[in-house]
């Protein structure tokens, strides 16, 4: 599994791709695996803030329904609306169209590099 190294990632399995004081947020191809072909996002509403490491949001999939955390602390500024037609872009582009949200960082998160997360999920 290809774990791309310009991102950074948490423990419950999201990624961040910081661009200035925003960071763009999903879920990993590891996490978007285990969960199943994903049918329905809820996400974090626009304006809403959000606290690293609290429920922010679910994902619901074939399988089950799973708690989407925030990787960081901030304020939501974007949404990907895409995923309310095609919640199926988290499984077949998680790094890509699947993103989920976009939130203003308040603070520095705490997250680990792509090497980090590969000894995470055993690669």
């Amino acid at each position: 599994m290809s774990i791309p190294a310009d991102l950074s990632y948490t423990s419950e399995h999201e990624w961040l791709r910081r661009e200035g004081e925003t960071a763009v947020v999903g879920i990993t191809a590891y996490a978007a695996d285990a969960l199943g072909d994903v049918v329905y996002v809820d996400l974090p509403e626009v304006g809403a803030q959000i606290t690293a490491g609290e429920a922010c949001g679910e994902l619901e999939s074939t399988k089950s329904v799973s708690d989407l955390f925030a990787p960081a602390d901030g304020e939501v500024v974007k949404v990907n609306d895409k995923l309310g037609d095609d919640a199926g872009l988290v499984n077949s582009d998680p790094y890509g169209e699947g993103w989920l949200f976009v939130v203003k960082v308040s603070g520095e998160p705490d997250t680990l590099d792509a090497a980090g997360y590969a000894e995470l999920i055993g690669e």
